[in-house]
């Protein structure tokens, strides 16, 4: 059975992070509360919060204002400006996927890529 947790609000694919397990269970799992939100000084990440709590969407896919600006600037910071818009183009392309096809396919589809 496909885990659709894995599937994080801002177009991550949760099963292919290297924090998986030990230190996140995925953002569907934990409501957008990974272990990193300690370090910038909120509860929930800004990304899911907005999404899920302010908007009620599944995903930023689904937001007629994708990209918006928290979409464009919210990242990891040890990324370089260039990893950073790269980042945001797969996140978003990612995004736009999973709304054309379900997030349950999706989620399929991010498992047999390994």
């Amino acid at each position: 059975m496909v885990d659709v947790n894995l599937a994080s609000a801002c177009g991550l694919y949760c099963g292919s992070c290297e924090y998986l397990g030990d230190k996140c269970a995925g953002c569907g799992h934990i409501a957008g509360r990974p272990f990193w939100t300690a370090e910038f000084g909120v509860e929930v990440c800004p990304l899911y919060a907005c999404c899920t709590g302010e908007k009620n969407l599944e995903h930023c896919g689904e937001c007629a204002e994708l990209p918006c600006k928290l979409f464009l600037e919210f990242h990891d910071p040890a990324l370089s400006p260039e990893e950073a818009e790269a980042s945001v183009r797969e996140r978003q392309a990612q995004l736009l996927k999973r709304r054309e096809t379900g997030t349950e396919k999706w989620v399929e589809m991010m498992e047999e890529k390994g």
